[in-house]
């Protein structure tokens, strides 16, 4: 049903976010008082410079009335706002409690609901969000014929096949629910999307129920006066995940499982569980779905379902975590409807590669590899260090690590970084990383601060470029021993966020693969 100002009004009123509507100098509750109220809307926008005939807009955030100058010339239809905006548009309002929350719930009317002709996975987790995305989607691809479509912080597949750079992990939402709609369209039966914390902090997904909720793990992140202000509100913000599922799926080993089981009994939520051994199959927690080491090196793991053996999976990407995120796949998969006996669907995530993800490159001029990731803070950096040990321990390797860390946010991971690092490593090489307003050098000068141990040798190099070629020229100076750079932070990203602007920056993979002379991509 097409979405009007009555409908509209009617909708906000269910959710007790109408306040009022004023039109001129009428204020009232009766949509049926302002003219064309019946008239469906042509579009929905939150950016004025958008606004076409017939328009509905939203005014969030730090909107000012400035912005709608012009409005009324372009056919604005009517505004959603908290504040009364009639001394800047003719346009009738929608006076709400909260601008955020009547956005995702009037987009998602306006695309006729297309969450209801999908079965939507929603993924949340400190780490390895997008990767357990990746694998579910692959999974549910082959179970579907490629019917399954995907919105990460790396990319956002609407048909299946087709993958378009992202710009945020999760989409606002009025932006979700136009792809939502396009993937519907497309006829895709499945979409799998990463839940960030801002996603439920500012409400992007608000009024979504997930049909499988995942809930990966925990551990402080995001912590600062732009984002969290404590790690309990940020977990406070993951939890909501919850009782927004009709089912759970969460990591048996996850810090403040019990709390999370307390949230899913309240709510009704049944869980199963996923789990990574680090031994053999009955040594850990016990869990639903569990992974552990089918050799001794580590490169391909078992993994069993309720006691029912699924074989031995052997990953493309790298890395002990990886075998938990495969483990969280299957289960997610499962809980979406695919059989634990479809080996051809879930064997489908082997091959998975995701672009900045684990991606290793061997240098042919030194014994030196490299190691792209987008590892980013303190759960994440020990997760890639300790595969380093596990996989090269015994070549006793000298390890570089070329970080920064994000300008005005998430402050807490510039010393958590160092300190997941600093006593594990020979070498740290601290450079830019995506900043608003804060120069890149002060962050470097900071975390270099930071170092306690006397046995670590740290450089400052700014350009991203520069420190990267720097640490390949003193890997290779260092020839007597077995190297390992690992480029964080950044993964595949074609530019650095400097001064709110998106500077061009080649990539740290282009990089390195131009250093070590191997074919570009």
């Amino acid at each position: 049903m097409a979405l009007t100002l009555a409908s509209a009004a009617e909708l906000l009123r269910a959710h007790h976010l109408l306040r009022e509507i004023i039109h001129g100098d009428a204020w009232t509750l009766d949509p049926a008082r302002v003219e064309g109220s019946d008239v469906p809307f042509a579009d929905v926008t939150y950016d004025t410079r958008t606004v076409e005939k017939g328009s509905l807009l939203f005014c969030k955030g730090n909107f000012k009335a400035a912005y709608l100058d012009g409005v009324d010339a372009k056919g604005l239809a009517a505004y959603v706002a908290e504040t009364d905006l009639s001394d800047a548009t003719k346009a009738p309002g929608l006076i709400v409690d909260d601008a955020r929350k009547a956005m995702s719930l009037l987009s998602a009317a306006f695309f006729g609901r297309p969450q209801d002709e999908l079965t939507v996975v929603g993924i949340t987790g400190t780490k390895g969000k997008t990767t357990t995305a990746y694998f579910t989607q692959a999974i549910l691809n082959a179970a579907s014929e490629g019917r399954a479509a995907l919105f990460s912080s790396v990319d956002n597949c609407l048909d299946g096949h087709t993958y378009k750079e992202s710009d945020l992990t999760t989409p606002e939402s009025l932006d979700a629910f136009r792809m939502m709609r396009e993937a519907a369209n497309n006829g895709m039966k499945y979409l799998v999307m990463e839940v960030s914390s801002q996603a439920y902090k500012v409400d992007r997904v608000y009024g979504l129920t997930f049909d499988v909720g995942a809930f990966l793990n925990i551990s402080p992140d995001h912590i600062s006066p732009i984002e969290h202000p404590t790690f309990e509100d940020y977990l406070n913000c993951k939890r909501r995940i919850t009782a927004n599922s009709r089912t759970l799926v969460l990591g048996a080993d996850c810090a403040h499982a019990d709390l999370i089981r307390e949230d899913a009994a309240a709510a009704n939520v049944p869980v199963t569980t996923f789990a990574l051994h680090n031994a053999g199959r009955d040594e850990g927690t016990p869990a639903d779905v569990i992974a552990w080491p089918a050799n001794a090196d580590h490169s391909a793991y078992d993994l069993a379902s309720d006691g029912a053996e699924l074989g031995a999976f052997r990953l493309a990407l790298d890395g002990d975590f990886n075998y938990a995120n495969a483990a969280a796949a299957i289960a997610i998969a499962h809980a979406a409807g695919v059989p634990l006996d479809d080996a051809t669907a879930l064997h489908a995530i082997e091959p998975i590669t995701i672009a900045g993800r684990m991606e290793r490159f061997e240098d042919p001029q030194s014994n030196t590899i490299a190691i792209v990731d987008y590892a980013h803070n303190f759960a994440s950096v020990t997760a890639l260090i300790d595969f380093v040990y596990e996989r090269y321990g015994k070549r006793d390797p000298r390890i570089t690590l070329v970080t920064g860390s994000a300008g005005n946010k998430a402050v807490d991971r510039r010393k958590e970084i160092v300190e997941a690092a600093e006593h594990r490593i020979a070498n740290f090489v601290f450079t830019a990383e995506d900043t608003n307003t804060e120069p890149f050098i002060d962050i470097c000068m900071e975390m270099q601060g930071y170092i306690t141990d006397p046995n670590v040798t740290s450089t400052v190099i700014s350009d991203r470029g520069t420190a990267i070629t720097n640490a390949v020229y003193d890997a290779r100076a260092h020839a007597d021993r077995f190297n390992v750079l690992l480029l964080i932070g950044k993964g595949n990203e074609r530019w650095i966020k400097d001064r709110n602007r998106h500077v061009p920056y080649e990539g740290d993979d282009h990089v390195i693969e131009r250093l070590f002379g191997l074919n570009q991509k």
